[in-house]
């Protein structure tokens, strides 16, 4: 049985996304190389399992967005809902309530993801409960679940710090989940993270978005 895709993202408004990238590079620029790694992990999940199978729980309004039309046309047959929670752990679990399972997710900082990659993930879940992938910064990038209600830990998960990734794992033990590893990748945070990342995806939307914008940093 193919799997659902759950993208979780924010809508690529400049001064709004990527502020960190932003403070380097400015917020425009920062806004136009998150709107290309958005199309890319929109892409990938769509060619992974088809749109009619794919889920986006947004943060912010497309409308807004850098490339709007493009992601507008993107998200054709695609069910997009918005974020709901008080912080990000929160607006995770609610996500994935909403989805029937098994269920992959994903955020937009790894536009290197591939189908095969997605599909090996979901692959995972014959003989684990979760399958949770470390991002080098002490994050996780993708964590996939056979039911989406265990998701209902990452309430008590605080996000975006060093023991994130090794935090979520503990919680989904406690749960009682058998949690797989899948590969590490490298969430695009800073400059050398863009270079790197581009490297690896040379033919990518965020590829040819980072040529214009990289130098800046």
């Amino acid at each position: 049985m193919l799997p659902r895709m759950l993208v979780v993202a924010k809508a690529p408004v400049p001064g709004q996304v990527k502020t960190r990238l932003g403070e380097v590079v400015g917020m425009a620029a920062a806004a136009e190389v998150a709107a290309a790694a958005l199309l890319d992990t929109l892409a990938v999940c769509r060619r992974a399992v088809g749109a009619e199978r794919c889920h986006l729980s947004l943060a912010g309004h497309l409308a807004d967005a850098v490339r709007a039309d493009e992601l507008a046309r993107e998200l054709v047959g695609w069910s997009v809902v918005p974020q709901r929670g008080r912080d990000f752990g929160d607006r995770l679990a609610h996500a994935h309530r909403g989805v029937p399972g098994p269920v992959v997710q994903v955020g937009m900082d790894t536009p290197q993801v591939t189908e095969d990659l997605l599909l090996t993930v979901a692959a995972g879940l014959a003989e684990h409960d979760a399958v949770l992938g470390p991002a080098e910064d002490g994050g996780w990038w993708v964590l996939a679940l056979r039911d989406p209600a265990r998701a209902a830990v990452l309430s008590g998960v605080a996000m975006s710090t060093p023991t994130t990734y090794a935090d979520t794992r503990a919680a989904l033990v406690a749960d009682g989940c058998r949690v797989g590893t899948a590969s590490a990748l490298r969430d695009v945070d800073e400059v050398a993270d863009g270079h790197l990342v581009a490297a690896q995806a040379p033919g990518s939307r965020f590829a040819r978005a980072w040529s214009g914008v990289g130098a800046l940093g």
